[in-house]
């Protein structure tokens, strides 16, 4: 291992403890009940910042293996400091802040949060902050083009939502939509929303019957008042050779 490289292992060792062990709020991260942070996560809020958009899963396994590797627990696909200075409270709820919050989602659920608003989340909390940059940011790790909801919390009395601070951020076990401002959504967008169109069903006529349109009708060759003309089952109909010998026979 190169010296400059060995350098940009021991950088990135200590940028993770600080991520990691610190201040996850500030990079939009929010840790599971027992410190774990996915390490897909971790890398997209890592790759956010300035100098490290190069970073990868490459990089990080090396400083997992590398003399650092005590300053982390990595298990699966989750990563977290061995000593966590920070604190997550998710029992004890606070007032809401004054002003707004911000929540990015999906843009596909942007039409589900204003009708119903937002439920249980997979991860257990929903992530709010005050910051919209911060939001928008958060929004990008899942949805190239995210919805950034206003959430407007009344502070006290019925109604009133239960958050949890954490650092900078704050969660939310779920958010009714009488507490979510959005923006409204434009004609393409609740035209996705609509069922899909059934397409008009096309008869197709039944086997051995012909298709007729309007006004016509089929000719019935056993009603043709000229003999020669009918068909016999059977028998090849004569030609005008034949009738000419037929006539001559009877003249």
């Amino acid at each position: 291992m190169s010296k400059r490289h060995r350098f940009q292992v021991e950088e990135l060792a200590r940028f993770l403890v600080y991520m990691l062990g610190h201040r996850p709020d500030e990079f939009g991260l929010v840790p599971d009940a027992d410190g774990y942070i996915p390490i897909k996560r971790l890398l997209q809020a890592a790759r956010e910042e300035p100098g490290w958009r190069h970073v990868g899963e490459g990089l990080l396994r090396e400083v997992l293996l590398s003399e650092h590797r005590g300053l982390f627990e990595a298990e699966e696909n989750r990563i977290r400091a061995a000593e966590r200075h920070y604190h997550l409270d998710l029992k004890t709820p606070v007032q809401p802040p004054s002003g707004l919050l911000y929540i990015p989602v999906r843009k596909r659920a942007h039409f589900h949060a204003l009708e119903k608003g937002l439920g249980s989340h997979p991860n257990g909390f929903h992530v709010l902050t005050q910051d919209p940059d911060m939001a928008q940011r958060i929004g990008h790790r899942s949805d190239p083009s995210p919805v950034l909801l206003e959430v407007r919390i009344p502070q006290r009395g019925e109604g009133a939502l239960p958050l949890y601070p954490f650092g900078d951020l704050f969660l939310a076990e779920e958010i009714p939509a009488k507490d979510i401002v959005g923006p409204p959504l434009g004609k393409d967008d609740l035209r996705a929303f609509e069922p899909p169109r059934k397409a008009p069903s096309k008869e197709r006529p039944s086997p051995g019957k012909s298709r007729l349109d309007a006004g016509t009708f089929t000719l019935d060759s056993s009603r043709d008042p000229d003999r020669s003309r009918r068909e016999k089952k059977g028998r090849k109909r004569r030609t005008w050779k034949e009738d000419a010998r037929k006539n001559r026979r009877h003249s």
